[in-house]
């Protein structure tokens, strides 16, 4: 007996349709591929119309099917590039101790500074390079609407849950918030025994509480 696989659809719901920084930075990111400009608009169409009728997420790969204009739904594919290790690396050095909490960092409470190490060039959000498309429709664009849509849709995604882009990218979210800790803990230990103008000399302490002299 066949099991009927279960279609997980997108509900874009407003005319703005992503929320949180997760989901705006993805669609900001996705809108400056300049190549495929033409196509990203008729993308906001069909998710706004509720197309995309089902997409899930595993790492490095988006599975969506799109109602087109046929019957059947067409099937898109979209694979992308999970991080090198030397990628993850230097994301995470760059990150330093400034993620102090897993609740920051999903909520998108990024100090700015550190924005960009996730939306600029090598940061965590794919390139075009970085990314392929394929679709079972007629169109001959690289990227059609369908397409577009379904990218759209991982936008919608990340509001519900920031978590699926980490593991899209193949990045496990707890390094990244361990290095910062890690990196902090090594920075408090090192100064420790470091003397500064606001610390009490022994002989300051004991004149201060009044113990100066007694035996």
């Amino acid at each position: 007996m066949m099991v009927k696989e279960e279609y997980t659809p997108v509900k874009a719901e407003g005319r703005r349709f992503v929320n949180s920084w997760w989901g705006r930075s993805w669609c900001a990111n996705l809108e400056g591929y300049a190549d495929y400009s033409n196509r990203i608009d008729r993308g906001k169409t069909y998710i706004r119309g509720g197309r995309v009728i089902d997409l899930k997420t595993s790492e490095g790969k988006v599975t969506g099917l799109v109602q087109g204009s046929s019957r059947r739904p067409y099937k898109v594919k979209i694979d992308i590039s999970v991080l090198s290790e030397e990628k993850k690396s230097a994301i995470l050095s760059k990150c330093g101790n400034r993620i102090e909490n897993l609740d920051s960092l999903l909520s998108g409470d990024i100090p700015s500074d550190i924005q960009d190490i996730f939306v600029s060039h090598g940061g965590l959000f794919p390139e075009p390079s970085e990314i392929m498309f394929h679709c079972s429709c007629p169109d001959y664009a690289y990227m059609c609407k369908h397409v577009a849509a379904v990218l759209y849709g991982v936008g919608v995604r990340f509001d519900e849950d920031p978590m699926l882009f980490f593991g899209l990218r193949g990045m496990e979210v707890d390094s990244l918030i361990k290095k910062s800790i890690d990196q902090r803990l090594e920075h408090m230990l090192k100064n420790a025994s470091t003397k500064t103008d606001r610390m009490l000399s022994e002989d300051d302490a004991m004149s201060l509480f009044g113990v100066f002299g007694q035996k």
